[in-house]
């Protein structure tokens, strides 16, 4: 019987973004992926919030009827994983991040925000925002990237994941960090994988942040080898 495996995608993504790595794994796990409250094609009035992506993820479950379940979250998936079985643990088994950023303060959050203006992305790559509506059409991804943005205050003005929170998640939990990302810090995935009572930091070389360019060999390699 093979084990259950959810995929979480990250900030301004969908699970589209996931498609490649679910077809290589399904051979492998009962493989579930969601898009979170609005994203995708999920229509949402609520603000974001990790607590409303946990929900979503703990919902899937329960739709779903599975019993116990590993999670693979990218990025902003591998927060929502872990505040997931914080506040649900029976339902988690192992949970693997990917460039999950956990270092937030009001500087940071300013920063990261100052990447997320819909009208400059229009003007300087028209690609993107091209690709974004068509990622989270019917949602007006404008309305999705401020909502983001606020979300990244929200997290900066301290409103996460604590230091005891991380001491209170008993679940294997393995950091993945790519050695080309730059936006997360090697730092501050070891600090959070030191503070979790299972946790493991994992170095995944010359790998970068954006999920496009991630080398999709590396990232089944990581996820297998984590829970094989």
């Amino acid at each position: 019987m093979k084990p259950n495996l959810i995929l979480l995608h990250g900030a301004l993504g969908s699970k589209r973004h996931l498609q490649a790595l679910k077809a290589e794994l399904s051979n492998l796990f009962n493989v579930y992926d969601l898009d979170f409250a609005g994203h995708g094609d999920q229509i949402s009035e609520s603000e974001f919030s990790m607590e409303l992506f946990a929900q979503n993820l703990i919902d899937l479950i329960a739709e779903q009827g599975i019993d116990k379940t590993h999670v693979f979250g990218y990025s902003m998936g591998g927060y929502v994983g872990i505040t997931a079985a914080l506040k649900s643990p029976a339902l988690f088994d192992k949970i693997i991040t990917y460039g999950t950023k956990f270092n937030w303060s009001p500087q940071i959050a300013e920063q990261e925000v100052k990447m997320l203006k819909p009208a400059k992305i229009e003007e300087k790559v028209p690609k993107f925002a091209k690709r974004l509506n068509e990622l989270h059409a019917p949602n007006d991804w404008k309305v999705m990237m401020q909502k983001t943005a606020d979300l990244m205050i929200s997290l900066g003005a301290g409103n996460g994941l604590k230091e005891e929170d991380f001491k209170c998640v008993n679940q294997q939990i393995i950091i993945g960090w790519g050695s080309a990302d730059k936006m997360v810090t090697e730092a501050e995935s070891k600090n959070v994988a030191d503070l979790l009572p299972n946790g493991e930091f994992c170095s995944i070389n010359e790998q970068p942040h954006p999920i496009e360019m991630i080398n999709l060999n590396a990232l089944i390699n990581y996820i297998k080898s984590a829970l094989l």
